[in-house]
């Protein structure tokens, strides 16, 4: 089975999905660029802080998927493509796990620890410190699902 490149920029989906795309794409462009400009507060130093291994490489790293990612649906240039490494990488792995697992449970849990700054926790402050992550992670997943709608480039390429 090969994957072909209108594959992956195929659409059915409305032309108002560039809503969701601009909601994606600009919380994840800025966030990437944030961690990329300011290492030692949202990115290198901030992994460490909370426990992900090697964070002098994952801090760039992170912050450049979500650079190009988030540029990606911006445009709505392969979208579908750009979704999954937000989907896999950032959002599940290291905003749910890693930051809201201890908040959820009131303790460090394993390698990834609770922040100083977290004044309280358990089930509702978890579910107000994960609000974003949620939203970004249902739009991630409607995109890789519907592709980026007629007004993107993958929808011009289409015609």
């Amino acid at each position: 089975m090969t994957i072909r490149s209108a594959d992956l920029s195929s659409t059915n989906a409305s032309g108002w999905t560039i809503l969701v795309r601009l909601l994606v794409g600009f919380v994840f462009l800025p966030e990437g660029i944030q961690k990329l400009a300011f290492p030692d507060l949202l990115g290198t130093g901030r992994f460490a802080k909370i426990g992900i291994h090697f964070p002098d490489l994952m801090g760039p790293f992170v912050g450049v998927v979500e650079t190009v990612c988030g540029l990606l649906i911006i445009i709505g240039f392969f979208t579908r493509l750009a979704a999954i490494p937000l989907i896999i990488i950032i959002i599940m792995i290291v905003a749910l796990i890693s930051t809201k697992l201890p908040i959820l449970l009131g303790h460090d849990v394993g390698m990834f620890h609770l922040t100083s700054d977290i004044k309280r926790t358990g089930f509702w402050s978890m579910m107000h410190e994960a609000r974003a992550d949620l939203t970004m992670l249902l739009g991630c997943i409607y995109l890789a699902i519907v592709g980026a709608g007629p007004w993107s480039v993958d929808g011009l390429r289409k015609e």
